[in-house]
């Protein structure tokens, strides 16, 4: 039974081109061999399979048992019916094959074998696709926005690979515009009967994370490290750094010179903010330097509070210690650990007069 030469030509080339191995095609077109020419006989032969790929040839045989009843001819033959095949040396209870060749079945054969193939070069895409984006998971990818419409924005990874961008998972107020390059970080990647669903994020920290690692050398070379990172995504984020070398200033360097480095990451997240804090040991100091760019005079723990401080602000430094809608110091406390409760600090002032001779009749009572 022969497939046709176009037909494995056009095969090797598909498996050369998909990456794919030959036997992965050889055992799904036998499985399918065996399942179509059972259901072509309408019965539950024993079936052997073998499939020659450079030329096309298929060969099916029928095993069959030795028998002197045969009380299943769909797996046994009398040892008379042997008898009449010309076969050598053949007693009861040997297997034989009998090469079949049914009249018409070289036409269903080769359509089975197509269907098989497309949809076997299906699987293994699928596949290969879920191996690759799996174990890029938590790492930074750049793709092109694919779709932007009725609520669904698709990303295209590469060639043959698509993404979701969900809602949850968007920049607040960013536009996405079909044709347009953006980086995201990869969610997720899970297999379903569709093909892997693979998810990206324009808001998860590790988004902020990956692109600081681009483009500060010092945090690659393992001189900074990064020891915490909060967003409000295309709003405010806060990245608490620690230089090991202290030569080097963590926050020059995660800036840059004018402010070049962490602008372009800025640009990148649609303008969202980005305060770099020096991680400290103390947490006190710590939840000072989170707390940028106010100016703190004084925080006290809370004693009867597990990780709770009052911090105290001079009256002009109050709002931006609080932040717009309490934007700062909700990122502070997401940062540190640690509940903060900001109080404004009224300035000393020096005695009046009136006050002294209030001393004076009290002290006269």
């Amino acid at each position: 039974m022969q497939l046709g030469k176009d037909f494995v030509r056009a095969l090797k080339q598909l498996t050369s081109d998909r990456g794919l191995p030959e036997e992965i095609i050889s055992n799904s077109l036998e499985a399918a061999m065996i399942s179509a020419y059972r259901k072509y006989k309408g019965g539950n032969q024993n079936i052997e399979v073998f499939i020659d790929l450079d030329n096309g040839n298929i060969s099916i045989y029928e095993v069959k048992e030795v028998c002197e009843e045969v009380s299943n001819p769909d797996i046994e033959i009398s040892i008379q019916d042997v008898g009449h095949l010309n076969l050598p040396d053949v007693s009861i209870g040997d297997f034989v094959r009998l090469e079949a060749n049914p009249e018409n079945f070289g036409r269903i054969a080769a359509q089975t074998a197509r269907q098989v193939i497309i949809q076997r070069l299906k699987d293994a895409e699928r596949q290969i696709i879920y191996e690759e984006f799996s174990d890029k998971i938590g790492d930074l990818v750049t793709g092109i926005i694919f779709k932007a419409e009725n609520e669904q924005v698709l990303v295209q990874l590469n060639n043959r690979t698509e993404a979701i961008l969900p809602r949850e998972e968007r920049i607040l107020g960013e536009k996405y515009f079909p044709g347009e390059r953006m980086k995201f970080y990869l969610l997720d990647v899970r297999q379903t009967t569709r093909g892997p669903r693979i998810v990206v994020s324009r808001t998860h920290p590790g988004l902020l994370k990956k692109l600081i690692e681009l483009e500060v050398p010092e945090i690659q070379e393992d001189v900074i490290e990064i020891k915490g990172i909060v967003r409000e995504a295309g709003a405010r984020a806060k990245l608490a750094v620690h230089s090991l070398d202290p030569n080097v200033d963590p926050v020059g360097a995660c800036v840059g010179n004018n402010g070049a480095r962490i602008k372009s990451i800025s640009k990148e997240l649609n303008g969202e903010k980005i305060d770099i804090i020096i991680w400290n040991t103390d947490p006190l100091q710590f939840i000072r330097n989170a707390l940028s760019p106010a100016k703190i005079v004084k925080i006290e723990p809370m004693l009867e509070q597990e990780k709770a401080v009052k911090v105290y602000a001079r009256p002009d430094q109050l709002s931006l210690a609080i932040g717009k809608a309490g934007q700062n110091v909700r990122l502070a406390a997401r940062l540190t650990g640690w509940k903060i409760d900001i109080n404004a600090l009224e300035p000393e002032r020096m005695p009046t007069l009136h006050d002294i001779f209030q001393d004076i009749i009290k002290e006269g009572e």
